[in-house]
């Protein structure tokens, strides 16, 4: 092959070189062709839409929460505006050596530290940071003067949580802390997750956790421009968020702080609602707690305080504990008997002091017996061998319906998260409650236990109280509340929660008016006479003692027994008489008589209530003449 051939080979070679380059060449731009085609015309909008997000985000502005009141207008539960020092992430290039510099400046505490990077992580970088909360007037002046030294840190105004009254009904209205892992999967299932953008406190027990989704509001938002950093470039717009609703109490305020001050270091629990419509004026458990404590999260030594105190002041004595109801069940007993035509109010028989059921003595609570006792005088004079001949003529299946009728073994529903149902026994309650058969026997001795108040009957004093309510309303129910209305606070409106009774019980009006004048008798006559002598109105009551134990025959005797051991003392009254506008339940744990201990707080409740007076001297522990209500032994 000549030269002149080869060059010829070569040339062509490099023709097909240079058209396969080419034709790869010209696929890669078709590609690229066909890409940009699809990002900038199929894609166009998706694309701007993502561009637009990275350009402008969506801030959450948190809104006010609403204001709780007493029923005169006292507040319960406000906001505060306080400075806050606060980061913003974006603007700092060394978070941890900014916060020592800080530091030094104002008081920042390792559990300062520890919720900023919490915060941190849930929040998005752009967003500034709580750093310190509710800085002092030294402190922001400390802080101003070397501003310029930290560029994203700034000092801005927050509102905070505050209860003016302390520990005052704060079982009752509750309080706010931060949200937890079960806040948030509330806040899913009831589908506010948006709402709750923004939002780190929420109510937790209380008012403030039922009525959370009225006291939150709704969340405004800050439409920001910002940079590739993160960083604010400029506001493009703002919805202002809407303040929550302020709720009206039914709580009076004054009346509660007399109720609690007079348990006086006692542990216990106290309710007084108006029978007439429900509404609760006091709702005390003894002792308490001060919500403030934790608003911006408690402190460790403040938590372990209160959650291993042996008087467990965060127990809500008044809705979530149960107690033996003891001779305060009397004339509820005595009220079964006459509407289910068991017992006429002139039935009596002479009491021998003790009630024999197969092998087993049911003593009474005086020895060698009452003498001639008819209805009123059983009440009066609280004599056991009555309601255990009337127990065991009635029934247990009996008892049980009508006094789940009044509303005892179930929750009242009063408007307040949580509330313990009690414990109605009977032979259905046994065979649910237990898994074996034995255990499950319902025998007629429980319910001799029953008729007295012991046994297994368990109630909370909101129960109680509720029950003789219903009885007392002539069997006209009202559910029990503690909010009166809610108020927007923009418009002024308010809707007012009516009261309306949930359901009737038919009871014959002739049969109440005899179990309130015998409780009225009670009163004049019976142990509590002393108590209220000299009173202007007219109350009637029952007083209770409700065994911790049983004494298995042997005589009780407070001072032998360890506190926690001791009785519990219990009165139920109402006033007026005639046309019952307050009735009160009173529990004073391991305290001995009701008499004693719980019928001279019910007095001063009812002295403020009627009167406006008020008594500061303590409580003491009355002398004990009569003999006392002394319970039966179980069987």
């Amino acid at each position: 092959m000549n030269d002149f051939q080869h060059a010829q080979l070569e040339l062509k070679h490099f023709h097909r070189r240079l058209s396969v380059a080419a034709s790869v060449m010209l696929l890669f731009f078709c590609l690229l062709f066909a890409n940009l085609f699809y990002l900038q015309v199929t894609r166009h909008d998706y694309y701007t839409t993502l561009a637009e997000g990275n350009r402008i985000s969506l801030v959450p502005i948190a809104p006010n929460r609403g204001n709780i009141a007493d029923r005169n207008g006292v507040v319960l539960a406000r906001n505060y505006s306080a400075f806050t020092l606060e980061i913003a992430p974006a603007q700092i290039h060394n978070l941890e050596e900014t916060i020592d510099r800080l530091a030094e400046i104002v008081t920042i505490e390792h559990k300062d530290r520890r919720r900023f990077y919490r915060l941190l992580q849930e929040s998005r970088n752009f967003e500034s940071i709580p750093i310190r909360t509710k800085l002092s007037d030294e402190e922001v002046a400390r802080f101003a003067a070397r501003r310029y030294l930290f560029p994203g840190v700034d000092i801005k105004a927050r509102l905070f949580r505050q209860y003016p009254e302390g520990a005052l009904a704060a079982h009752a209205i509750g309080y706010i802390s931060r949200i937890n892992n079960r806040d948030e999967a509330w806040i899913r299932q009831s589908r506010e997750e948006e709402n709750y953008k923004g939002t780190e406190h929420i109510g937790k027990i209380g008012v403030e956790r039922n009525y959370e989704f009225e006291l939150h509001g709704i969340s405004g938002y800050e439409q920001l421009e910002v940079n590739a950093h993160g960083q604010t470039v400029q506001v493009l717009d703002r919805t202002s968020p809407i303040p929550g609703n302020d709720l009206r109490l039914t709580l009076d305020s004054a009346l509660q702080r007399v109720a609690e001050e007079s348990f006086a270091g006692k542990r216990g629990a106290l309710v007084a609602l108006d029978p007439r419509n429900g509404a609760i004026l006091a709702l005390v458990s003894a002792p308490t707690f001060d919500p403030n404590l934790f608003v911006d999260g408690i402190r460790f030594d403040d938590w372990d305080e209160l959650n291993n105190n042996p008087d467990k002041p965060m127990l809500n004595r008044a809705t979530n504990s149960a107690y033996p109801p003891g001779s305060t069940f009397k004339p509820l007993m005595a009220m079964a008997a006459l509407a289910q035509g068991r017992r006429r109010p002139e039935h009596a028989f002479n009491d021998p002091g003790s009630f024999t059921l197969g092998n087993h003595n049911f003593m009474d609570n005086k020895a060698g017996g009452h003498g001639f006792v008819d209805m009123a005088r059983s009440i009066i004079v609280s004599c056991n061998t009555y309601y255990y001949q009337l127990a065991a003529d009635m029934g247990i299946d009996n008892i049980a319906r009508f006094m789940g009728q009044l509303g005892l073994g179930r929750r009242t529903d009063i408007d307040m998260p949580s509330e313990s149902s009690g414990v109605l026994p009977s032979p259905e309650w046994k065979r649910q409650r237990f898994s074996k058969p034995e255990q499950q026997r319902w025998y007629a001795g429980e319910t001799i236990s029953v008729g007295i108040g012991q046994g297994d009957n368990a109630y909370t004093m909101l129960q109680m109280a509720h029950a003789y309510a219903n009885l007392l309303n002539y069997g006209r129910v009202f559910r029990p509340h503690l909010v009166d209305s809610v108020v927007n606070p923009t418009t002024g409106t308010i809707r007012k929660i009516e009261s309306q009774p949930v359901r009737e019980i038919s009871l014959n009006p002739k049969h109440v008016n005899f179990i309130k004048n015998a409780m009225a008798r009670t009163i004049r006559e019976g142990g509590v006479s002393r108590v209220f002598a000299g009173a202007s109105y007219e109350s009637g009551g029952k007083t209770g003692t409700a065994q911790v134990f049983s004494l298995r025959g042997q005589r009780y005797i407070a001072g032998r027994l360890r506190e926690h051991l001791r009785d519990h003392a219990l009165f139920i009254a109402f006033a007026p008489v005639e046309e019952p506008q307050i009735v009160i339940a009173v529990l004073v744990e391991n305290s001995g008589f009701g008499s004693q201990f719980a019928a001279p707080i019910a007095r001063r409740v009812f002295d403020y209530h009627f009167l406006g007076t008020e008594d500061n001297t303590p409580i003491k522990a009355m002398e004990q003449h009569d003999e006392p209500e002394g319970e039966a032994d179980d069987p």
